[in-house]
Formats: C-alpha cells, sequence, structure tokens
C-alpha cells in the first residue's frame, strides 16, 4: 500500500517498458521514501509478441501464459498497481510534480511520471480492457479463424506475416492472402535482400500474395472482396486488418500540446525526458524517435529511464542518454521457422533454424513471465 508521506512515482501503462521499469525502481528505490504506482487499464500485462498465436487458436491456451498478472511484478511488494484510464495529467509547475486524473475522477499526485502507454493495434490484438472482454475477444477471433474459408489479412508487416503463419500452422489447407500497398514486404527499414526472403519463405508455407495494391476492410460478415487495383477475391469471407497501428497518447495533449507530434508520438531528449518537463519521461512505441517500434527498444528505453528517474529524484543531473538501438527483426512464420535480418556487419539474414530458437518457438513467453517475476 501507498505511504502517505512518501513521494509518488507513477508509470501509465503496463506493457514491455512499463512493467520492466516499474519492476527495476521497485528493486532500487527505498520503499520508505517513494511509492511506486503502475497505472493500467488492463489488470495484466499481454505478452503482445504472442498475440497472433494466441487470438488464431485455442491449441496452446496462450492465455494462461500471455496475459501476466502483476501480483509478483514489484519486488518485496515495493510497489502498487492500479487499474484505470488516465484521462489528463495536471503538472503543478515544470519539474514539481502534479496529479493524473483518472477516468473515475480519481486523482494521483506525482513527483517523476513515466509514459508508457504503448500503442493499439486494430483487428485481433485490440484487447479490450476488462479480463471477461478480453477473453471474450480471443475466442470470438478463434472462432472466426476457423470458420473463414479464405482469410485476407491487409498489411504485410510482421503481424500480417506472424498471423498469416500461425493460421497456416492450424490449417494448412486454408487460404491466406495478404494484401500489401508495397511491392515488396515489410518496410525499408530493411535491405531488399530481406524483404524478398520473408516473401519467399511465406510462399513456401502456402500464403499468397497481393502486393502493390490495397483494399479496404469490409463490414464483418462479407463475402467477396474488390482490392484498389481491381482485383477480385470473390471467396474470401474474413479480411484481418493488420496495419494502422497507433500510439496511445490522446491525454498527452493536456500536459501540453506542443509535446506531441502530428503523429501522435511524444517529443524526448535524448535522457528520453519530455522537454521543458523535468521529471516526466516516456519510452517505448510513443517516443517520437526515429526507430522500428518493437519490444527490445522498449527494453532499452526502460534501462535508461530508470536509472534517469533515480537521478531526478535525487536532485543528481541525468546521466543516462539513449543512442539509438540497432536495428534487427525476427518474423516466425509458424511454429518451426520464418525469417530475420540484424544490422551489423554487411547485414545478416537468419533462416528457420535461427528464427525457430530465438523466436518462434515460445514467442519469448518463458523469458518475459520471468522478467515479470515469474
Amino acid at each position: 500500500m501507498p505511504k502517505g508521506n512518501a513521494k509518488n512515482v507513477v508509470i501509465i501503462g503496463a506493457g514491455w517498458a512499463g512493467t520492466l521499469i516499474a519492476r527495476e525502481l521497485s528493486a532500487k528505490l527505498d520503499r520508505s521514501k517513494y511509492n511506486i504506482i503502475l497505472v493500467n487499464e488492463r489488470p495484466y500485462f499481454v505478452h503482445l509478441l504472442a498475440g497472433a498465436r494466441m487470438t488464431v487458436s485455442p491449441i496452446d491456451k496462450l492465455e494462461d501464459k500471455a496475459l501476466v498478472p502483476f501480483d509478483k511484478l514489484f519486488h518485496n511488494g515495493n510497489g502498487t498497481a492500479k487499474i484505470g484510464k488516465v484521462v489528463s495529467i495536471a503538472e503543478a509547475a515544470p519539474g514539481q510534480g502534479g496529479e493524473v486524473v483518472l477516468e473515475n475522477g480519481e486523482r494521483i499526485p506525482y513527483t517523476a511520471l513515466i509514459l508508457a502507454t504503448g500503442s493499439s493495434w486494430p483487428g485481433p490484438l485490440h484487447f479490450p480492457a476488462r479480463d471477461a472482454d478480453v477473453r471474450a475477444h480471443i475466442n470470438s477471433w478463434r472462432n472466426k479463424f476457423e470458420k473463414a474459408n479464405h482469410v485476407i489479412i491487409v498489411g504485410g508487416g510482421a503481424v500480417g506475416l506472424e498471423t498469416a503463419g500461425e493460421i497456416k500452422d492450424i490449417w494448412p489447407t486454408k487460404k491466406v492472402t495478404i494484401v500489401h500497398s508495397d511491392n515488396l514486404l515489410v518496410n525499408d527499414t530493411y535491405p531488399e535482400k530481406f524483404r524478398r526472403d520473408i516473401e519467399h519463405r511465406a510462399r513456401l508455407r502456402g500464403i499468397d500474395f497481393i502486393l502493390g495494391d490495397r483494399l479496404d476492410i469490409p463490414p464483418e460478415g462479407t463475402v467477396g472482396v474488390t482490392t484498389y487495383n481491381g482485383k477480385r477475391i470473390p471467396d474470401a469471407d474474413l479480411v484481418v486488418q493488420a496495419f494502422g497501428s497507433r500510439p496511445n497518447t490522446d491525454f498527452v495533449s493536456t500536459l501540453d500540446p506542443g509535446v506531441v507530434t502530428s503523429h501522435g508520438t511524444v517529443r524526448v531528449n535524448e535522457f528520453l525526458e519530455v522537454p521543458g518537463h523535468p521529471g516526466i519521461f516516456a519510452v517505448g512505441d510513443i517516443i517520437d524517435w526515429k526507430e522500428q517500434k518493437q519490444a527490445v527498444k522498449a527494453q532499452a528505453h526502460g534501462a535508461i529511464v530508470a536509472a534517469n528517474v533515480i537521478s531526478f529524484l535525487e536532485g543528481k543531473p541525468l546521466a543516462k542518454k539513449y543512442k539509438g538501438s540497432m536495428e534487427a527483426i525476427v518474423i516466425p512464420i509458424g511454429k518451426n521457422g520464418g525469417g530475420g535480418y540484424v544490422g551489423i556487419l554487411w547485414g545478416v539474414m537468419l533462416g528457420d533454424f535461427f528464427t525457430r530458437l530465438l523466436k518462434a518457438k515460445d514467442l519469448l513467453l518463458e523469458r518475459a513471465r520471468k522478467e515479470r517475476g515469474y
């Protein structure tokens, strides 16, 4: 329970970065001086890296492990999880703390504040807030995938490819087509050789492609669709959106409209602190930093911010600077393979063996649970 005379360190968002920061601070901050309060809409951390597999099929019952409660997150119980939605930030004065305001009107004072709200995805990865609704959402998508004869996935990034691979793992003969707006998959952060290689690997799994084309998401229950370029797919009976994630930052403009970019990302300096607002930090998908939005990046952000929060609380200059991260990607196409790219040396390509070893087999699930106390 929070101590009345202690200062509050408030973390908004219990995704990859927010939970790791909460855990690290719980080990390092004196509980007699500081309350660590993690505010999140859902009653658990959702391991999004398992989202595609979890929503496609019940076979592994991933919801039993991928929805990680907060009861073991804080070292020695040094922290509190508050279930609620933050709607605004009321800063007393720059560097002087303030309050976060929840949807129910509750106000939580803070001395230091960490914004770690992540992104929202459409489609299967758009998990609701309430536990019962999350489980109903998962079961609903499983039923849709099972009943579909021809699944169209709009978006040929990692989410689209992984979803297609999971479908093919469970139903090898089910028709799956990915529609992607570019002529090459994923995006131009990665070299052409990787983008062509991952397409080749997906085609070997029986996944079809319509490249350089677009498709609007039709009303649920529609059978038969036509792409922008006039390609007719008469038997398509399930269209899944796998693009269009957006940062969860609507409330941040209440702090200062100038800190949110036109893309919805939050401006930060090299200390991952919000400029003009000492003691307020941002991490993960929401920061305005030219890099791919990935869990591994959020983990790097978390280490920087945890150290700088401690410096801020102790009245010391911020010392840890974020210098960016190497670009790398591993895309499972089912449990037994896929492809990857690591931006070192001349660019290292990964095939089925390393993809399975690094990610495809368990989607980093055991690691994620261990890092959150399980």
